[in-house]
């Protein structure tokens, strides 16, 4: 069942850093982090950050992105649901931006790879309603 449909997608922010001269091998990290903020009239905003760099220097090389979607969702979806299927909606537009980033910076293209958040804990924090 769909519970939710992205309406549009913007990069947020992109930092680039490539230090490194010549025919170089290094072993990149692959991090990412993802939020959704929830509105009362059936939509939310995902944003996805991913983060790819050298693991010995990422001072050397390094590409983060900063992605966010805005969604329409279904009336009493559930929060943990509505999570998981947008990650997986965003996922692939940043998986694509790092891929053509990368390429167009003259360097090998770099693929990310996907991560299943399904079996990951979703930590919820509600803040209080009222003088907060």
């Amino acid at each position: 069942m769909k519970i939710c449909e992205l309406k549009g997608y913007k990069v947020d922010r992109c930092d680039f850093v490539n230090k490194i001269n010549g025919a170089q091998k290094i072993e990149l990290t692959h991090k990412y982090s993802y939020n959704v903020g929830y509105a009362s009239n059936n939509t939310c905003k995902g944003e996805f950050t991913a983060e790819v760099a050298d693991k010995d220097d990422p001072g050397k090389f390094g590409i983060t992105v900063v992605l966010t979607g805005m969604f329409s969702t279904a009336p009493g979806a559930e929060k943990e649901v509505l999570h998981l299927q947008t990650y997986d909606v965003l996922f692939p537009y940043v998986k694509s931006f790092v891929t053509t980033f990368t390429a167009n910076a003259g360097i090998p293209p770099i693929y990310i790879p996907y991560i299943d958040i399904s079996d990951q804990n979703i930590y919820r924090v509600e803040m209080p309603k009222g003088n907060g």
